[in-house]
């Protein structure tokens, strides 16, 4: 049987991940544009930056919007939030620093930016997943 509640709710944590995606993006294109890194040490505080812009958003979208939770703002839930999120930072930096900094690009036409971007799709998909399941299971369940 299709649990049509779970669908609606992820459809709703997959419309605020785009949004906080754009951000994200945004951000660490931005970054990158403004300071000429694309990869190694520097690309990680980038990262970290572009990444926590978006979690503050999707904090308060998640909150009230994909779970519904109209409690007001728990230090102990803020404390869970942070926890899962710190998780995915890590997730989402390894994989941007590893793929834009360990594996060579795989053809010259392929620019330092357009790589970047391509590792920060990567450990978005990655990340979202984790997200998902934390916020779910252990930051904002009823």
């Amino acid at each position: 049987m299709i649990n049509t509640a779970l669908i609606s709710q992820f459809s709703r944590f997959i419309a605020v991940g785009l949004v906080n995606t754009a951000i994200d993006f945004a951000v660490l294109n931005l970054l990158s544009w403004t300071t000429g890194i694309y990869s190694g040490s520097g690309i990680i505080l980038l990262n970290s930056v572009a990444f926590t812009a978006a979690v503050v958003n999707s904090y308060f979208m998640n909150k009230y919007w994909t779970f519904g939770v109209r409690d007001g703002v728990k230090t102990s839930e803020v404390s869970k939030f942070l926890g899962v999120s710190l998780v995915g930072l890590g997730i989402n930096t390894s994989l941007v620093y590893g793929i834009t900094t360990l594996i060579v690009l795989p053809l010259p036409q392929v620019g330092p930016a357009l790589w970047e971007n391509f590792a920060k799709a990567v450990a978005t998909g990655a990340s979202l997943i984790w997200n998902f399941i934390g916020y779910k299971l252990f930051v904002f369940k009823k």
